[in-house]
């Protein structure tokens, strides 16, 4: 069984009487409409934001990088051959 956590919310008065009529139209509680609601909307950010977007222009680069024979820069070929000196040591 999963553990079960407690959220207390407050609402006003207004937004109490909209979601208890939301509710009421699914057949659903209160608790449940809210509860739904909020992992859908979570949900939804959480994968927008894992998403990468860019222009086509952006791709095209972005593949030409991949696809291109890798050469280390002097920073990145310095701290190898550091490296390469420590695990001798």
């Amino acid at each position: 069984m999963s553990a079960v956590a407690r959220f207390d919310l407050k609402m006003d008065v207004e937004e109490k009487d909209v979601v208890s009529r939301a509710a009421a139209l699914v057949g659903t509680t209160m608790a449940a409409f809210v509860r739904t609601a909020a992992k859908e909307k979570a949900r939804e950010l959480l994968d927008r934001e894992s998403r990468i977007t860019m222009t086509a222009q952006d791709f095209q680069a972005f593949t030409t990088a991949l696809n291109s024979a890798f050469t280390p820069n002097a920073a990145l070929q310095n701290a190898i051959h550091a490296a390469r000196e420590v695990k001798r040591a």
